[in-house]
Parts: C-alpha cells; structure tokens; sequence
C-alpha cells in the first residue's frame, strides 16, 4: 500500500540543492522523498518546527568489514565485555566501542544520523569475507574499494612494461570480480617492498625487486579509474604514514596525480614537518595550501580524538613499527595471498604526550583551512584515529571556537607553539557540516541519489533539535529514517532493515581473464572460477538487501567555493 508522510516545518540543510537553513516541508513516498506539489495526498504527517534536517549521514571511510576488522575485535575482548549494552529488544546482542560488532556498528551509527558507510581496504582475495561482514550490520548501506597497487601480478604487469590497456582491464576486472565501489591503493609499492626487507619507500624510490616506483603506481592507477569512469577517485593512503617529515612525500602524491582525480585519505596522518626541537611539527598549511590550489584532489582528515582505541591498517610497513607503542602490548600482522598484508596494533591517544596532542592539532587544522568544503570529509579513519562514535564531539570542535579553545588549553603545553590551531578562528556552520557529512561524500563516491534531499532521492533522514551543545545535538537526533523507515528516534533504535550495497561496475575486455586465469593457477589458492561474486552471490552476502550500482559516469568535478 503507497502512503505519503511529510515532514512539516524544519530547517533544511541540503546543500545539494543549494537550501541553507531553508524552512520547508520534505515529503516521503515509498522510500523516497517526492515533490511536494499542491495536490499531494498526505496521509501522515510529523512537527519537527524549529529542528534541523539534513540526509542521512555518509561515512566514506570506515573499517567496518573485512579480515583485519575482526582480528581488531578478537585483539581487544576487554573492549567487548566492558561496552556491553542495550535494553532494547529490537537489538541483537553485540557490543565494543573500539572495533564494535556487526550488528553495534549498524546500531551506533544509525542512532547518530548516519545511513551509510563505506569500508575502505578491501582485499580481492577476500572480497567475500568483507560483504558478509558488511551485509551483517543492520540499517546502513553499504560498499568498499578494494586494494590494488602491491600486489604481484600488478606490480609484475606494470615492472614488464605491460601496454596500459591491459593493466586498466585488470583493474576493471578487479573492480567487478570483487563488487567494489573503487579502489584502494595503501603505501603506494611499499607494503610488496616490506616482504623484500625495503623498510622505506618514498614517492620517488625504486622497488627493490619491481625496480618501480610509487610515482607509477599512482599514475596508472589514477589513469585508469580515470577511463574506466569510475565516479570515486583512485583512494589513496600515502607513503610514510606518521613519519616526521612525510609532508614531502604527501605533497609529491600530489604531483604524481598529474592533474587526475585522487583522494588522499587520513591526511592529518601524512602532514608531519620536522621544524621546532622536538623535530615534529605541524605542515598543515603546505598541505590544505595544495589542496587548496588543485581542484582535482579531494581528502577526508583522519581526525586522532584522545583515549583508547585500535589501529588497523593494511600498511604493514608502517605497522610493524607502531608496534613498539602498542597499548596494551599485543598486536597482530598478517598477510594473505601476496595480495596485501594488515597489521593491528591496540593504542591510546593522550591529551598530555605531545606527539597525540600535536596530531589532534594538525586534523583540525586541516578542517578548518581548507578553502572548499567540498574537497574535505569527516572521518576519524574509525578505528585508527578513534571510534566513529565520537563525530558529535568532533563537529563540535568544528563549529564552537571558545570549546575548542578550551579543549586545547588541556593539551602538552608545547603543542600551541607548533601549530596555528590557536589563530584559527573558522567555525564550520551547519551548511558546511552538511556537506562534509553528506553531499560531499556522495558526490565524491558517484551516489546520485544520496546525501541530498531532493525529489527523487533516497529518504535518508535525519532531524536533530537545536542545541547550544552541538555535540549533544549530533549525538542523539529526534528522528533517523532509513529508505523512509523510522529506524531511530531519540537515540534508541525503532526498526533494524537490512541495508543495500553499492557498487560499480565498470566496463573492461574479458580476453584479461586468459592472464588472470594463468597467474592463478600457478600462483593462488582459490581457484579461478570462483573469483567473481556473481549479483545473487553479492545479494545473499548483505542478507538480501538491495543491489545498488553506480553508474560509470562520475559526476564532474566539485562545487567551487562560493565567493565570500
């Protein structure tokens, strides 16, 4: 049976549509928000005057499913048991703050305003694993890039000076067998030039065995998605992550992009100098400065918030050595297939060491100073820089100068004088948020009927009362729908549907799979015809939730900043 409800009287943040803080009724029919044209039949209608209406909220970057997602909860049981909640009988038992399970995440995420999120480090070889995972959290909508650029028959392919053409088949290949929504390179050669005892590989050094760099990894990469028409631009975790100094080599990603489309995840990560007598100190502004000046690179900060959380990363490189500072110590590292490896390292951030309280800094920073809000996302790169739950008090530091102030007067005293956070007097509006949590996402990831409110588009919802405390405000909204569904209303769940999964597919020359089928058989353990997941493989694994491809068509470009 159709039925049409409307939201009466709020106030509408989409900018998609270009509406800042418009009073406007939204209207809802059968999942999807409709025009709201004089004769429409309402049958049911909802006040929320004087509220806050936004989309649903999108995190693009957030490990949530995949091997080295449960290593991270089996690392850290203690989590587990102490984060054991709910009362509510519309929650299935799961639990975890750090690394919650399936079913917290789906739940957690839905009770802030979030309706989507996208695992970032996928692993063809175990493609499955990570749509099962996936397809077990409740409520959201789903999908994940896989990672490319370390493992061997590309790195081969692209050491033998195989013609292009081929190598952008293999990555469209990889793409579809894996039902990704783009791809993920991870220290760029580096994580292959770990298994050859290479501890460092910079933008511009040679692979000790490949004799090839990390400067043509990213150009082939970029190029290819480029012609591929794949909307979501080559995800990119930069060389030298944490190292004092890897601002050069971040800048030099930039370059070696050559104008392409790419986006430099967990950027706060990768903006280190080394001025000042601790030889580490915020470069912030170089990097927001080239950001700022190249229209095709787009970021998302990797913001660290203080306390205990749980690294986990598929840059074993860089993992073996945080392994040392592991808290507690424990950790994890892994490979699988030659095609990627993963290390899990425990750790707590602290307001009183300089280094974390620097880091905190320096991702503010970044928000604050990049010109275009449409080129920046909201993430916390969950788990790594802290838990997903803790966005309401990040938007917080965004939007309210005098908290954030307040905040940094209880860092390492040494930390003010090696940043410009303090002189920073930007704070984000509602608007802006909007896009950092929705439209810019959505644009980023090619998902046309996503993070907006317009006709046609998914009814993805949230609505939030006003409040001085921001942070309260983001925390608990007043109502969450989900594909017109009210799944949460005042922080507690009210219905738990299964989410869809995006994906892409992009055009490619099946003669690929002659050589595919060959390094296979010679080299891998599962057996070459079971490499795709077919769409009713794909459907089964997200518990019969909706397919949802993109199309190969990205969306042009993003908006400009406007002239102020």
């Amino acid at each position: 049976m159709t039925t049409t409800f409307r939201l009466r009287g709020g106030r509408v943040y989409d900018p998609a549509n270009g509406i800042d803080g418009k009073v406007m009724d939204i209207a809802v029919r059968d999942g999807r928000i409709v025009a709201h044209t004089p004769d429409l039949q309402i049958d049911r209608e909802i006040d929320v005057s004087g509220m806050v209406v936004m989309a649903g909220g999108i995190d693009m970057h957030t490990h949530i499913g995949g091997g080295k997602v449960n290593l991270a909860r089996m690392l850290l049981p203690e989590d587990h048991r102490i984060n054991a909640r709910s009362d509510n009988p519309l929650e299935l038992a799961s639990c975890g703050t750090c690394t919650p399970g399936t079913l917290a995440t789906g739940y957690r995420y839905a009770e802030m305003g979030y309706t989507a999120a996208f695992e970032p480090a996928m692993m063809a070889s175990n493609a499955r694993h990570t749509h099962l995972e996936m397809g077990d959290t409740p409520i959201l909508d789903h999908g994940a890039y896989v990672m490319l650029g370390n493992d061997e028959l590309f790195l081969r392919m692209l050491a033998d000076g195989t013609e292009f053409e081929r190598i952008r088949d293999y990555v469209g290949w990889t793409i579809h067998a894996a039902k990704a929504l783009g791809v993920k390179v991870v220290n760029p050669g580096g994580i292959s030039a770990f298994k050859f005892n290479q501890r460092k590989l910079d933008v511009d050094d040679e692979h000790v065995h490949y004799r090839i760099t990390p400067r043509d990894v990213l150009r082939t990469l970029s190029r290819a998605l480029t012609e591929l028409r794949v909307p979501h631009p080559l995800h990119i975790h930069a060389s030298n992550l944490g190292v004092p100094g890897n601002v050069a080599s971040t800048l030099a990603t930039i370059d070696a992009l050559e104008g392409l489309p790419g986006h430099l995840t967990h950027i706060q990560f990768h903006s280190y100098s080394t001025d000042g007598p601790r030889k580490f100190s915020s470069a912030a502004r170089q990097i927001t400065d080239a950001v700022n000046a190249h229209a095709n690179v787009s970021i998302d900060v990797g913001q660290i918030m203080f306390g205990q959380t749980v690294t986990a990363s598929g840059d074993t490189m860089m993992q073996v050595l945080n392994a040392d500072h592991a808290n507690p110590r424990k950790w994890i590292g892994a490979d699988i297939e030659c095609d990627a490896g993963c290390g899990v390292v425990p750790f707590r951030y602290r307001e009183q060491s300089y280094v974390n309280a620097l880091q905190w800094a320096i991702g503010l920073e970044i928000f604050l100073t990049v010109r275009n809000p449409w080129q920046v996302t909201l993430t916390t790169d969950h788990p790594n820089g802290g838990p997903f739950t803790s966005y309401p008090h990040l938007i917080r530091l965004l939007m309210d100068k005098s908290f954030r102030d307040e905040q940094m007067a209880k860092l390492h005293p040494e930390v003010a004088a090696n940043c410009t956070l303090a002189d920073i007097q930007r704070e984000l509006t509602l608007y802006e948020i909007a896009i950092l949590t929705r439209a810019g996402p959505a644009r980023l990831l090619g998902l046309r009927d996503r993070g907006h409110l317009g006709a046609g588009a998914a009814a993805d919802i949230a609505v939030y009362r006003v409040q001085d405390d921001q942070e309260a405000m983001f925390t608990t909204p007043e109502y969450v729908f989900k594909d017109g569904v009210l799944v949460a209303r005042g922080g507690r769940i009210e219905a738990a549907p299964v989410g869809g999964t995006h994906f892409v597919e992009p055009e490619f020359d099946p003669g690929i799979e002659k050589t595919l089928r060959k390094y296979s058989d010679h080299h891998l353990s599962v057996h070459f015809d079971h490499a795709v997941i077919s769409h009713d493989e794909l459907c089964a694994c997200c518990n019969g939730g909706r397919l949802l491809p993109a199309a190969c068509d990205p969306l042009l470009g993003l908006p400009a900043q406007p002239a102020t």
